[in-house]
């Protein structure tokens, strides 16, 4: 049987929180991100699904609660057609945002020719960009000829999951060429979205964005990574100590099938290659490190335990 790995945000005290960790590192999962304020914890984790339950359980005896994190490892591309004032930056930035609520890290792209139906085009550096992602979500306008015969062409090239938002309501992603989920009423806006309607349709996009992360793992745990991504994320955190020092938010960020590095690809790539795992893997045997097109960082796109025989 398949293990499949779930995201889970546990808050709860300060006092005896080491014990939470302990317990996470006993039944196999990681610890994603931690933040400590004066008398809290926050910590966003990737338990297996089947040990979730004994997690919790502890939790409560310190008064602490575990929460499904859906979005947790999560990297999302939020692209809209242009930067003019009329697709950025109301709508696209609320979209980013909420979707920030149930853990997902994303990442805002303006393309350079999204404004007119006949320059509806990405060019190459932008479709690489948005295929780095685990999913691209285009915060689209309120047209409904716009949203199912042009910017469709925007879709091209584009090989991870789909999410359209759009204003039309009676839309679906059968309307829409190839796109994988469509949300309505969530059109252009001139004002930030604080509507009661809106945030139902913000509500809604974070529900079925869940539904897909969730469906893209059960896919995924048929041919896993070679190694988990928390884990090879928690060895380059141990083996390369610049990562500490980083001035960029969030210095790495946990993707499905990787890692994105956030340090030169240039100075520190040699260093990540040479990250090892206590079996006498190296990380460059199960994973390819590339240079981003995002900064120029460094990117760990790990290999399927099909194409290289063996699973850590």
């Amino acid at each position: 049987m398949k293990t499949v790995y779930e995201p889970y945000l546990y808050n709860g005290g300060v006092y005896k929180h080491g014990q939470v960790i302990e317990l996470i590192e006993d039944v196999g999962g990681f610890i994603v991100n931690k933040v400590v304020t004066v008398a809290e914890v926050d910590m966003d984790m990737i338990l297996p699904r089947e040990e979730a339950p004994v997690i919790e359980k502890f939790a409560e005896t310190l008064l602490g609660k575990l929460i499904k994190s859906p979005l947790t490892g999560i990297e999302i591309a939020v692209v809209s057609p242009t930067l003019a004032s009329h697709h950025l930056p109301h709508s696209a930035c609320d979209i980013a945002e909420y979707l920030r609520h149930p853990g997902a890290k994303t990442t805002m792209i303006g393309l350079a020719r999204g404004m007119g139906r006949r320059v509806a085009l990405n060019d190459d550096f932008e479709r690489r960009l948005i295929n780095e992602h685990d999913i691209a979500v285009f915060a689209l306008g309120s047209f409904r000829d716009c949203l199912m015969n042009k910017k469709p062409r925007l879709f091209e090239g584009i090989e991870i999951p789909i999410v359209v938002t759009g204003g039309p309501d009676d839309l679906t992603e059968k309307d829409i060429p190839r796109a994988d989920v469509y949300i309505g009423n969530l059109g252009r806006s001139s004002s930030r979205l604080r509507k009661p309607g809106d945030i139902n349709a913000l509500d809604v996009m974070n529900e079925k964005v869940s539904e897909l992360a969730d469906k893209m793992r059960e896919d995924l745990a048929k041919d896993p990574p070679a190694v988990l991504p928390a884990r090879v994320m928690k060895e380059i955190e141990n083996q390369v100590p610049e990562v500490a020092e980083s001035l960029a938010p969030s210095a790495m960020t946990l993707k499905l099938t990787g890692v994105r590095v956030k340090l030169p690809y240039d100075k520190y790539a040699d260093k990540i290659k040479d990250v090892e795992f206590e079996e006498g893997v190296k990380l460059t045997d199960v994973a390819d490190i590339v240079k981003s097109k995002m900064n120029d960082y460094i990117l760990v796109n790990i290999k399927p335990k099909s194409e290289i025989g063996f699973e850590i």
